[in-house]
């Protein structure tokens, strides 16, 4: 118990697997928040995880009393976590005229935005009390610019931005650090389908490396990698105009509809 604690949803694959190694690797406790819990199981048995050091939680963070329950039972299981990652997330096209993408819109917000505060929810207060410990949510450059036909993904992470931010004014008169992290392009399950190019695209590994330095600076924001920061500030000065033009037939991001093609 005198080891530090991370809680991390979306632990069952890419940067949530990455996450809960590099956490691991520097002593870190583990407190990992998934649907597919079988296969957390397996990665800490295939990393040969003392099943001393981490803990498996059964969440869907879409359901919030769901995720608000892995939350306390972690508290009563493991402690008072010292730094939450709000990781899990989902990505889908989607096509304002298709009814059933509205839903695809619904389900977006509910997974990234209101389980992402659902997530912090648990920990809060004790947080505030004790007057120490790191929230971070996991956003995207996605969020600094709206990209045509991923218009769900992209208004759900410019909320995470904007959430966090205002959550960080709130936390910091109780010293509890708030950090954003915008992932670039990092080939996971959620960008192997994309059809477009993927520029400075990052292994989820060397992601969690740089995120992980990150938090333990207690950065603010941070887009990771750097290159992608840049392109993201050229694309935010933009005139509407050259954006417009320069996004024009673009490919779009796949919808549900169009998994496997």
């Amino acid at each position: 118990m005198t080891q530090p604690l991370v809680f991390i949803t979306g632990a069952s694959s890419g940067i949530g697997q990455a996450l809960a190694l590099r956490f691991h690797q520097a002593g870190y406790r583990l407190a990992l928040a998934a649907r597919r819990t079988s296969e957390v199981k397996s990665w800490a048995d295939a990393h040969q995880i003392s099943a001393s050091s981490y803990e498996i939680y059964s969440a869907d963070v879409a359901v919030m009393d769901s995720i608000v329950a892995a939350g306390a039972k972690c508290i009563a299981r493991q402690g008072l976590p010292d730094v939450v990652i709000a990781n899990a997330g989902i990505s889908v096209g989607m096509d304002t005229a298709v009814r059933e993408d509205l839903d695809v819109m619904a389900r977006t917000f509910a997974t990234n935005n209101l389980g992402l505060a659902a997530t912090f929810h648990p920990f809060a207060q004790g947080m505030t009390e004790r007057r120490s410990g790191t929230l971070v949510g996991i956003a995207s450059v996605a969020g600094i610019r709206g990209l045509p036909g991923h218009g769900a993904y992209c208004a759900s992470k410019a909320a995470v931005i904007s959430y966090c931010e205002s959550l960080r004014g709130e936390m910091r008169p109780f010293g509890v650090r708030v950090v954003t992290l915008s992932p670039g392009y990092i080939d996971t399950p959620l960008t192997r389908s994309n059809r477009y190019s993927m520029p400075f695209l990052m292994q989820p590994e060397d992601f969690a490396e740089r995120a992980y330095q990150a938090i333990a600076a207690g950065v603010s924001y941070r887009v990771i990698p750097w290159q992608m920061g840049v392109v993201a500030k050229l694309l935010r000065a933009l005139p509407n105009a050259l954006f417009d033009k320069l996004l024009a037939g673009r490919p779009r991001k796949r919808r549900q509809t169009e998994a496997g093609q």
